[in-house]
C-alpha cells in the first residue's frame, strides 16, 4: 500500500494549497514531499499542481488525478472495513456531513447508542451547508449525509426521508408561549432573529414570506442555531428552526417550541443519503442502518400538532 501513501501526500497538499503546510501535516520535510509530488507527474506524463508565490493549486490533470485518488482511497476504506468485519473487529471510521439541527441531541445520542455495539468505530462529523454536504460526498470525503431540505440531484441516493415541520423557539415567558401552533403573521410583531441563507430552515421561511402580505421584523442573522437560542432565551426574540433540532423543555426550560401552522405549509424533508452507486464501507453502512431505523420509527409519532 505504500502508493497509497504518496497518492495522500498528494491529496493533502491539493486540500491546503501549501506545500509547506502539507510538509508540516504530514510530518515529512516540504523538499521531500516535493519530490514525490514530481514522481507522481512523472509517471502521469502532466503537471498537477500550478506553482506560484501564493501557493500551489491543481491543474485540469490534477482535478481528475485527485478525484481518482479520493476513490481508490474510499473503495480501499470499504475492503479494510468489509475484512474487519469478517475477522469480528468491527473497526472502522464513519465520516458524515449533515445540517446543524442534528448536532443538538440527535446525532450525538446515536453516535453513543452505536459505540456501546461497536466500541472500535470512530466518528469524523462536519456540520455543512446542503451544498457542502452534496459536494462531501462526492468527493467521498463523507460517506453519509442527514440534510433538510437538500436540493435534488441525480448524484444523491436517499436511504430514509422524514418530514419536518418548522417550529418557532421563544422564551418561555413570550407573550405567545403556550399557543398550541403558531402562524408566520402572529409572530410579525416581535422581532424575530432568523438562521442565514445556508439552512434550509431560511429557504422554507423566504418563499413563505415571498407569497404572503406579512412582513416579519428581522433585527438578526446568523448561522449559528445555539446563537439563536441564546438570543430567544434572553429577550422577545423568536427564531425558527426544524423540530428535530428543537430544544427539549425538559433539559431547557428556558425555552418553548411552538410548531408553525399546517396553513403556513411550512414543512420539509429531512434526507439521510449518500452518493448514488457506491457501495459504503461497513461501518458506515451499518451505522446509516441504525439511523434509518430511528427515523422511521419518529415518522411513526404523533406529530407536534
Amino acid at each position: 500500500m505504500r502508493h497509497m501513501r504518496i497518492w495522500r501526500y498528494v491529496d493533502e497538499a491539493a486540500r491546503l494549497g501549501s506545500l509547506r503546510k502539507a510538509a508540516e501535516q504530514l510530518n515529512i520535510t516540504p523538499s521531500a514531499l516535493q519530490r514525490r509530488i514530481q514522481d507522481v507527474e512523472e509517471d502521469l506524463g502532466a503537471e498537477i499542481f500550478e506553482r506560484s508565490a501564493q501557493g500551489i493549486r491543481l491543474t485540469a490533470a490534477g482535478e481528475s488525478f485527485i478525484r481518482w485518488v479520493r476513490a481508490q482511497s474510499a473503495d480501499l476504506d470499504r475492503v479494510r472495513s468489509q475484512i474487519e468485519d469478517l475477522s469480528g473487529l468491527r473497526r472502522g471510521r464513519v465520516r458524515i456531513a449533515c445540517s446543524q439541527a442534528l448536532v443538538g441531541s440527535f446525532l450525538a445520542d446515536e453516535i453513543s447508542t452505536f459505540r456501546e455495539r461497536f466500541p472500535l468505530v470512530s466518528f469524523d462529523i462536519r456540520v455543512a451547508s446542503q451544498g457542502d454536504a452534496m459536494a462531501m460526498l462526492a468527493d467521498f470525503s463523507a460517506d453519509i449525509a442527514i440534510i433538510f431540505s437538500p436540493r435534488r440531484t441525480a448524484e444523491l441516493q436517499p436511504l430514509m426521508t422524514l418530514g419536518q415541520q418548522v417550529v418557532a423557539i421563544m422564551a418561555a415567558d413570550h407573550p405567545l408561549a403556550g399557543r398550541p401552533s403558531l402562524r408566520l403573521r402572529d409572530c410579525a410583531p416581535f422581532p424575530i432573529a432568523l438562521p442565514d441563507a445556508s439552512f434550509g430552515t431560511r429557504a422554507i421561511l423566504d418563499e413563505l414570506l415571498a407569497v404572503s402580505s406579512v412582513g416579519l421584523l428581522i433585527e438578526l442573522e446568523s448561522n449559528s442555531f445555539e446563537m439563536l437560542r441564546n438570543l430567544a432565551r434572553s429577550g422577545r426574540v423568536i427564531t425558527f428552526q426544524i423540530e428535530i433540532g428543537a430544544p427539549s423543555p425538559i433539559f431547557d426550560p428556558g425555552l418553548t417550541v411552538i410548531p408553525l401552522s399546517d396553513a403556513d405549509l411550512a414543512h420539509g424533508p429531512l434526507v439521510l443519503g449518500q452518493q448514488k452507486g457506491r457501495t459504503l464501507p461497513v461501518a458506515a453502512a451499518k451505522f446509516a442502518e441504525q439511523i434509518a431505523r430511528r427515523l422511521d420509527e419518529m415518522r411513526r409519532m404523533p406529530q407536534l400538532s
